[in-house]
């Protein structure tokens, strides 16, 4: 798994996809930001602060205030990898986040996505 080049990918390039990939399927930004904060720990604010200083993922996962503890009953594939096995821990942080986006567009309840 080639891991580096996402690592120094800015977080704000990929935000506005996330949006994006959300509202295809009818789902709203608000949405996309509760799950990044619920996920990092950010307030909308300093998320926010995060997308304007255009952090790299290594800097936006480093600098989360926390890292919900929940995160890990987050299962199942995302890019041909099963996200509970992937054993670089900033790697599989970005990949939680990428199956919540997923489930977000597959229509999911926030309050499923959100492990409550």
């Amino acid at each position: 798994m080639k891991e580096t080049r996402i690592f120094t990918l800015p977080f704000a390039s990929v935000y506005p996809l996330y949006i994006q990939k959300a509202a295809k399927k009818g789902r709203s930004k608000a949405e996309v930001d509760a799950i990044i904060c619920w996920l990092t720990g950010y307030d909308q604010q300093s998320l926010q602060q995060q997308i304007d200083s255009n952090s790299d993922f290594e800097t936006f996962f480093a600098q989360a205030p926390q890292f919900n503890p929940n995160a890990s009953k987050i299962t199942g594939s995302i890019c041909g990898y099963r996200v509970e096995e992937i054993e670089n821990k900033l790697m599989q942080k970005i990949r939680y986040l990428d199956k919540l986006i997923d489930e977000l567009s597959k229509g999911k309840p926030l309050d499923y996505i959100l492990r409550k």
